[in-house]
């Protein structure tokens, strides 16, 4: 039905919604035309082509339902591809091959304390009790490869990270995208949704979207109207590279600060999402990353020496030589360290020695010689060459280093409360040096959501009919901080269990 209201009805339909007879909502989106013919017709519409809108869409096709996945931009995956390939995951081969114990119970826990207990519960115990099929899943049907190494990252109390033998969210995107393209599934580039339709029911029915979009080109591309059957799901990820808006949610986070993001992360549908009466929660919470090189561009690849080598078996010092955090915490409060630091006119500065680089070569083959080459990492033969190459008191560094040997021998670390067990002391060199400085890298809040991924009418908090969400889409599963390795596993499971449900349950 199309609907098209007056002023004096639109007037009406408020004062009738603010009564509670109808959604106001639904009120406001009976502004929209709804098309009185369609382009083209389909059963599930998915908006993003990452980790969520890819397993949302094998979830959905394994139903029988006929699925069209739409990407704005000219290649798919989105942050996703880009990714490190570290994924979180419980009750691994690589966890038993290194003695770890480990439950999705302990996950739950480590995910709401890092959290700061405002995820929701119900959200992290369905994403911790699928951490260990989500893995057979990826392996066993995907045909995804791991390497058999296990990892340790921020926030974690063990060992959960496996990497992808890619390297990069390419080792699972790939895979899902080869998956879906034998079942006739190639998501379309270049797809950018201009509007979101919902009917005077209230019920999400299609998409306006422009075929042959070009970023960065407003209007650019031809307009079709398609219609879902049964539902819309929303998976296009997070806002990081749009400057202004995410400087609204958070003031700091102005064009000082670079982003890991790929530039197509932007505001636009969650703006559209917001219009139609999607309810969202926690988008204030925006992420930092807290190991970043400053002299890569986006993600870089030099992180990972500030994280797996520095942050495992190394140590963080400031430009004065002293140690200022835990370098293993959550990255929140790292990155909030660091920018203490920076406050004071000092550098953050990951220090390790070559054997605390063992275990980031058997994750990441080849990585030293590369970044030493590229000049992205410096290499000392003493810790006094190292000293006066960053301009900070030898004496202090060398201070630093022995206490924290001392905690490494011990195996409590009372500065800090950092995870220290079974870690060997720094003795010998070469050594070497790397600054780090957060960029904005992940947005924890988002629409909120049902546990099968239906969105909820921010009048009525109820879910809005034929309308879901998974993904950095979404919000409520990370809370404040969101752990390393957490995001394509919470991608992942509640990708699949909406598009599963939108398919099933419309």
């Amino acid at each position: 039905m199309t609907v098209q209201l007056s002023r004096r009805n639109i007037l009406k339909s408020t004062a009738l919604a603010a009564a509670g007879f109808i959604p106001a909502a639904a009120a406001i989106a009976q502004t929209t035309k709804i098309p009185s013919q369609w382009d083209e017709t389909t059963d599930i519409i998915i908006v993003g082509s990452g980790f969520a809108g890819l397993s949302a869409a094998v979830g959905a096709s394994n139903t029988g339902a006929k699925v069209i996945v739409l990407e704005k931009m000219p290649t798919i995956g989105g942050n996703s591809v880009i990714n490190a390939g570290d994924m979180c995951a419980v009750g691994t081969p690589q966890q038993a091959a290194k003695n770890v114990k480990d439950s999705p119970e302990l996950l739950a826990q480590d995910m709401l304390r890092n959290g700061l207990f405002l995820n929701d519960p119900k959200k992290v115990k369905f994403v911790a009790e699928h951490a260990n099929d989500n893995y057979k899943w990826l392996v066993d049907e995907i045909g995804v490869e791991f390497m058999p190494v296990v990892g340790f990252t921020g926030g974690h109390s063990v060992p959960r990270a496996v990497t992808t033998t890619a390297g990069s969210g390419s080792g699972i995107i790939m895979p899902l995208a080869a998956y879906l393209k034998k079942k006739g599934i190639e998501p379309r580039t270049r797809n950018y949704v201009e509007r979101i339709y919902r009917d005077d029911n209230g019920r999400v029915v299609g998409l306006c979207v422009r075929e042959g979009y070009r970023f960065g080109k407003e209007g650019s591309g031809r307009p079709k109207n398609i219609q879902a059957t049964k539902a819309v799901l929303l998976a296009h990820g997070g806002f990081g590279a749009d400057v202004k808006y995410r400087s609204l949610l958070d003031p700091k986070l102005t064009e000082i600060f670079k982003t890991t993001n790929q530039p197509g992360a932007t505001s636009e549908m969650w703006k559209e999402a917001a219009r139609i009466g999607g309810m969202m929660i926690q988008s204030d919470w925006i992420q930092c990353t807290p190991w970043n090189n400053p002299l890569e561009k986006g993600m870089g690849y030099t992180w990972n020496f500030g994280q797996y080598v520095a942050g495992e078996a190394g140590i963080w010092v400031n430009t004065e030589g002293k140690r200022f955090v835990n370098e293993n915490a959550n990255r929140k409060v790292r990155a909030d360290a660091i920018l203490v630091e920076q406050g004071k006119g000092l550098k953050a500065v990951a220090v390790a020695n070559k054997a605390a680089t063992a275990s980031l070569e058997g994750r990441r083959p080849g990585f030293m010689d590369k970044a030493l080459k590229d000049n992205l990492i410096k290499q000392y033969d003493s810790l006094d060459a190292l000293a006066a190459d960053w301009k900070m008191p030898a004496d202090t560094l060398k201070a630093s280093i022995a206490q924290l040997n001392g905690y490494f021998k011990d195996g409590k670390d009372p500065q800090f409360g950092r995870i220290v067990k079974d870690l060997k002391p720094m003795e010998e060199g070469p050594w070497y040096a790397m600054e780090m400085s957060p960029k904005v890298h992940h947005c924890m809040g988002g629409l909120a959501t049902t546990i099968d991924g239906k969105v909820l009418d921010v009048s009525t908090l109820e879910p809005i009919p034929g309308l879901y969400a998974a993904g950095e889409a979404t919000g409520g599963t990370h809370g404040a901080v969101r752990m390393g390795t957490n995001a394509i596993l919470d991608c992942l499971v509640m990708g699949r269990a909406a598009g599963t449900a939108a398919a099933t349950q419309g």
